[in-house]
C-alpha cells in the first residue's frame, strides 16, 4: 500500500531544487574515468569462440567520485572537487571535463607518479541497436597517493569545506577519501557545523563523523556479513545497526527495483518505491546520482525523508538512460511536477 505526499509537500520539494544554485558543496572523491568503446558486431573469430567487432565510437566521461561531481553540477549546486589523477590522457580528459562544465579543479592534484583509475567497457552491437557491454576492463594504480598528495588533499579539503555547506566522500577504495584523510580534515575545527554525507563500497563502518551515508542493500550485507532478501524486519534491523554503530542523523539504503528505505533519527523508516519504471536501461553509476542529489537536498535545509525522496527521483531517472550518466536540476523539477512523491506504508 502507497501513500501520497501532501501537494505542500511537493510544493516545499520543489523550493528545495531551485536553491541549489545557492549552495556549494567540496566532494573528497576517488576519480575515475569511465571508457566506452562501442563496436559494432561483424563476425565470430576463427581464433577462438568470440564476436570480433568494428570500432564504431569512443568516449571517456567521468565515473566514480567524479561521476558524483558531474551530478552535483548538473544540479545547479557550486562544486568544489579534491582529488588526484595521474599525468595521462584518461586524467586529462577528467580535468577537460570539469572544466567544460566550469567545475574548478584547483583541488584536484595531477601527479606522474599515480596513475587514473580507468574502467573501459566494450560495447557489441549490430548497426542502429543500442550496444550491450561484453567485458569491463579495471585500469587502477598499484598504489594510492604518496604522503605528499595525501596532505594536499588534507590541506584542500579543509579550505573548501569551510566554504561549504557539506562535504560529500566518495570513497571507491583507491586512497584519497579514506577515513583517515576525513579525520585530518576534521582536526583544526575543519568541519565545524558543516554536514558530511558517505558514499564508501566495501568500509563504511571504518568512518567516524558522518552525518548521513547512502549504501546500497549488498553494501550494508557485506558490512554486517548478513544476507536481507525480501525480509523486511531484517532490513529495519540492519539499517538501525548501522545507523547506530556510525552515530549518523540519517541512512539511506538504495534496494535497485524496490527503491530505497530512509532511516531518519528519531522517526520511522520511510520505505519509497522506485521512481519511474523498474525495467531500468544501466544502474551505471546510479548510486553517485543518489549521494549528489542527497546531499544537496540536506545542505538546502530539507529533512532526511525530503532528501531521500529528491534522490529518489534523481536516481530514477538515471538508470533509464545508457552509460555513466547525470540529472539535470530540469530534470528533477519536471518529474516533481509530474508525478507526486509517495512512500509505502508496512
Amino acid at each position: 500500500m502507497t501513500k501520497h505526499i501532501k501537494e505542500n509537500g511537493r510544493l516545499r520539494l520543489r523550493k528545495i531544487v531551485e536553491f541549489f544554485p545557492k549552495l556549494t558543496v567540496t566532494v573528497l572523491a576517488d576519480l575515475v574515468a569511465d571508457e566506452f568503446v562501442f563496436g559494432e558486431i561483424s563476425r565470430v573469430s576463427r581464433e577462438a569462440p568470440v564476436l570480433i567487432l568494428t570500432h564504431r565510437d569512443h568516449k571517456v566521461v567521468p565515473g566514480g567520485g567524479a561521476n558524483a561531481i558531474y551530478n552535483l553540477a548538473d544540479l545547479g549546486v557550486n562544486v568544489l572537487p579534491v582529488g588526484v589523477v595521474g599525468d595521462d590522457e584518461p586524467g586529462k580528459l577528467l580535468l577537460r571535463a570539469f572544466r567544460h562544465k566550469r567545475i574548478p579543479v584547483s583541488g584536484v592534484f595531477k601527479e606522474k607518479s599515480y596513475s587514473t583509475v580507468t574502467k573501459t567497457r566494450i560495447l557489441a552491437g549490430f548497426a542502429h541497436t543500442a550496444g550491450q557491454q561484453v567485458v569491463r576492463l579495471d585500469r587502477e594504480p598499484s598504489e594510492g597517493p604518496n604522503a605528499h598528495l595525501r596532505r594536499e588533499i588534507v590541506l584542500a579539503a579543509r579550505e573548501f569545506a569551510r566554504a561549504s555547506d557539506a562535504l560529500l566522500v566518495s570513497d571507491y577504495g583507491y586512497g584519497a577519501a579514506t577515513p583517515s584523510l576525513l579525520n585530518a580534515i576534521r582536526e583544526k575545527r575543519g568541519l565545524d557545523k558543516v554536514p558530511v554525507t558517505l558514499d564508501s563500497r566495501h568500509r563504511m563502518l571504518e568512518f567516524s563523523g558522518v552525518t548521513a551515508a547512502t549504501p546500497n542493500e549488498s553494501e550494508v550485507e557485506e558490512a554486517l556479513g548478513i544476507r536481507i532478501g525480501n525480509d523486511w524486519e531484517r532490513l529495519l534491523a540492519a539499517g538501525d545497526q548501522i545507523a547506530g554503530e556510525m552515530d549518523l542523523e540519517s541512512l539511506v539504503i538504495t534496494r535497485g527495483k524496490d527503491g530505497m528505505v530512509v532511516f531518519p533519527r528519531r522517526h520511522k523508516p520511510v520505505d519509497i518505491p522506485i521512481h519511474g519504471s523498474d525495467e531500468v536501461a544501466d544502474v551505471t553509476g546510479a548510486g553517485d546520482t543518489v549521494v549528489a542529489a542527497f546531499t544537496a537536498a540536506l545542505a538546502a535545509g530539507a529533512s532526511a525523508e525530503e532528501a531521500a525522496h529528491l534522490a529518489n527521483y534523481a536516481g530514477g531517472i538515471v538508470v533509464m538512460k545508457r552509460g555513466t550518466a547525470t540529472v539535470s536540476q530540469q530534470e528533477l523539477l519536471e518529474a516533481l511536477d509530474k508525478t507526486p512523491p509517495v512512500a509505502r506504508e508496512h
